[in-house]
């Protein structure tokens, strides 16, 4: 029979906090939410933030004061809210006033009168220029005098022109949560993530392992633009320019793949299949969809699939500045002169279908667990959703390789007809909506709504609601669809839809037939929503969207093929379940548990294997590789 992709976890971090039990989603919708939901939202920005931890049973301040939970943190309002979200450039990961820059200038030597200067000797080039004139000037110093000119850079500072970023809650540095050892962010970004994800699930790792043998756990995860701050690529290439040595580390810490890696070397010991696919903005989905595969294919029986982009760095935002892909200061300045403002109104740099002027730059570390259905109600796991389909297609031939294409057409024609085949077509008409690309340029609100706009006629669809996440947490490349993803599953907990709210006005060119944008929040009811299609387009034409189904659509589903006894010992199990990721969330707002970091842990070589001809035990593991491969080739062969 089929297997679903059941969606049992996810986990991580974005600027609007920690991704677990949907704190990242109640973020954006703190204010409509219930007291006590909002209470707990505020604790764990708090908790994140460094201003609050539980000490001795006791929460404490930052100062170690004893507080009152429901009457201090309203005090701090405005401080989580503006340490969180779009927001102005801070000096954490790089002083945005003063950008290091080199310049090329010529000194020449006066007439009959060579340039002189004294220098150490060990700073003196390897190969010394033939016209240069060198003599003693005291112990390790030399006098150098040259008789034309000289080329040298000089240590310039510039002001970023770019000066909005979707930044980590402010405070919060995951590299003081583990031994990090000089990781890449977007590695430390990882292991954060991916350790929220896997105890977000309420059920132990060694449990899981019990019901699945190694070699049926893939790990999918990556990023597009690799680790590019210095203690990745970006180092690697910037050392010997800056004068400094490559280190070991920089270049194997570099790769796209790494983070799936850093999973499975040191938070799950994974032996099973791994790997990513690097497919600029679409990356997420583009893994999603290679998880979805090896679960519906039987090969694999739980996922985890995720990204992990730290791309806030002064290369690559000069990089996107100089395309004019981003929101700057001037332009922004530029955008809201009506307003007379006297600076740039940071927070709404992104404007989805608005007015707009560019992107805005996030760092993400989006991570979900997935497995069959059968597993999920094995485990009594929790149930958030279920991945219908993701569907990938590129634009064909290109005059300019960052233009968009039919490819986006594709996937989302086969992503409604996906979603209709299970959810009817009543529920694709009125009971499912779309989490837009939205990233805030020019072309793409007149692109993506074009594309929105012909599906939602050809399936007459009479006003389809249209949400766009990057405006609240800007664009964070590979993990974008993942930041989608986890916004849409706290729809199905909380009954909200987040509205656009940096965009005042939907843009006069903006195709808007059938559609419905929401400038404002929705609230649908936890039931009012069957399906979400997430889309994504990537440069170079990667385009992917993904149908994904609510938890009641699947656990309908569920009841349908198991049956409601099965699904009435399903719900018994899941009370436990429940429960341990309650008190996953209690201790890791309290500061009590932290990321999952097992070096040296548990190394295997080939002295731990079993073989055999039928099979392969590893030392530790509960189940054993079997090595009865099926042969696709059996009518081919003798």
């Amino acid at each position: 029979m089929s297997k679903l992709p059941v969606i049992i976890g996810m986990g991580g971090i974005n600027p609007a906090g920690r991704t677990s039990s949907h704190h990242g989603y109640r973020r954006l919708v703190l204010d409509s939410l219930k007291p006590q939901d909002a209470l707990e939202t505020r604790a764990s920005l708090a908790s994140l933030m460094g201003l609050l931890k539980k000490s001795e049973g006791a929460w404490r301040d930052a100062q170690g004061q004893i507080i009152q939970l429901d009457s201090w943190l309203p005090t701090l309002d405005t401080t989580l809210k503006s340490g969180t979200l779009i927001r102005r450039l801070e000096d954490n990961l790089f002083n945005p006033e003063r950008v290091l820059f080199h310049k090329r200038a010529t000194l020449n030597a006066e007439a009959d009168k060579p340039l002189s200067f004294v220098i150490r000797k060990q700073q003196l080039p390897d190969e010394i220029p033939l016209d240069w004139q060198i003599s003693d000037h005291g112990p390790g110093q030399v006098r150098v005098e040259v008789p034309g000119a000289m080329e040298v850079l000089t240590e310039n500072y510039m002001r970023s022109e770019v000066n909005s970023a979707g930044q980590l809650p402010t405070g919060f540095d995951p590299k003081e949560l583990y031994p990090s050892r000089n990781h890449p962010r977007g590695l430390q970004m990882t292991i954060y993530g991916a350790s929220d994800a896997i105890q977000s699930l309420g059920i132990d790792w060694n449990t899981i392992l019990g019901h699945v043998a190694p070699d049926q756990i893939s790990v999918y995860a990556g990023s597009c633009m690799t680790q590019l701050d210095y203690n990745g690529n970006g180092g690697m290439l910037q050392a010997r320019l800056l004068g400094k040595k490559v280190s070991s580390k920089q270049l194997p810490l570099g790769f796209a793949e790494m983070p799936a890696d850093f999973i499975n070397a040191y938070i799950l010991g994974n032996l099973g299949t791994t790997g990513t696919n690097v497919a600029a903005c679409a990356t997420f989905l583009y893994n999603l969809r290679q998880g979805i595969r090896d679960i519906q294919a039987g090969t694999h029986r739980i996922v985890i699939v995720g990204t992990s982009e730290a791309p806030i760095t002064p290369e690559v935002i000069e990089g996107y500045a100089t395309m004019g892909a981003l929101a700057d200061d001037a332009a922004l300045l530029a955008l809201d002169q009506h307003k007379n403002l006297s600076r740039p109104d940071h927070a709404r740099a992104c404007r989805p279908f608005g007015d707009n002027i560019g992107f805005t730059l996030a760092e993400s570390a989006q991570y979900v667990v997935l497995c069959d259905d059968e597993l999920a109600l094995e485990l009594g796991a929790n149930i958030l959703g279920a991945v219908n389909d993701v569907f990938v297609n590129a634009d064909g031939y290109k005059k300019s390789i960052a233009s968009p294409g039919v490819g986006n057409y594709i996937t989302m024609a086969k992503a409604a007809a996906a979603t209709r085949n299970v959810i009817g077509e009543a529920g694709l008409q009125h009971r499912s909506y779309v989490q837009a690309h939205g990233t805030g340029t020019p072309q793409n609100r007149v692109t993506e709504s074009h594309i929105l706009s012909t599906i939602a006629a050809n399936w007459k669809i009479p006003r389809w609601p249209v949400a766009a996440l990057k405006s609240y947490i800007g664009h964070s490349l590979a993990s974008s669809a993942g930041d989608q993803l986890a916004c849409s599953l706290g729809l199905w907990q909380y009954g909200i839809i987040p509205g656009i709210l940096s965009t005042e006005r939907v843009a006069d060119d903006v195709h808007q037939n059938n559609l419905d944008f929401l400038l404002q929040h929705r609230d649908v009811g936890t039931t009012g929503m069957d399906a979400v299609l997430l889309n994504s387009k990537g440069f170079g034409g990667n385009n992917a969207t993904a149908s994904i189904l609510a938890p009641h659509i699947t656990q309908k589903m569920l009841e349908k093929k198991h049956g409601k006894d099965r699904m009435k010992a399903y719900a018994q199990r899941n009370e436990a379940v429940q429960e341990n990721s309650r008190r996953y969330d209690a201790a890791a707002t309290a500061g009590e548990i932290g990321p999952i970091y097992r070096f040296d842990h548990n190394v295997l070589d080939g002295d731990g294997l079993e073989l055999s001809q039928s099979q392969l035990q590893i030392k530790g593991a509960q189940k054993a590789i079997d090595l009865q491969v099926p042969n696709y080739y059996v009518d081919m062969c003798d």
